[in-house]
């Protein structure tokens, strides 16, 4: 595809705030909007002219919110706590980390969780690895 940089020159200030990444809260409120309007027309859609468009302004969006958004830092075992809650499990249900004793004593704090129980739990539960990281 040939690109005539001329054309796209004398576009460019009329599009320019839909194709770049917010600089401020309401540059990001202005692109969210127009993002909603967007998924109400394209819907789920995928084919839709327009759901590229979505998808490019998406990533715009998010681009501004893991630039401005602080990382809090997690607590591993309430992570774990929680997805073993959600998942219906018990501490004897994750032997491929360590004996129940071992598991006990992760959820109790008394010990830490080493890349291999990480790398196994983010696997098992599908979940980033970083989540078990405090």
């Amino acid at each position: 595809m040939e690109y005539n940089l001329e054309t796209i020159a004398k576009i460019w200030p009329t599009i320019e705030p839909i194709f770049s990444v917010p600089r401020t809260k309401a540059d990001y409120n202005r692109l969210v909007v127009f993002l909603d309007d967007l998924i109400d027309r394209v819907g789920e859609n995928e084919s839709h002219p327009l759901a590229s468009l979505a998808e490019t302004v998406g990533t715009l969006i998010e681009a501004y919110e893991d630039r401005t958004t602080p990382v809090k830092e997690g607590n591993p075992v309430a992570v774990l706590s929680f997805l073993m809650s959600e998942h219906g499990l018990k501490q004897t249900d994750l032997s491929e980390i360590g004996s129940q004793g071992v598991v006990s004593e992760v959820l109790s704090g008394k010990r830490k969780l080493n890349l291999r129980q990480i790398q196994l739990l983010a696997h098992r539960f599908n979940v980033s690895p970083e989540v078990f990281i405090g």
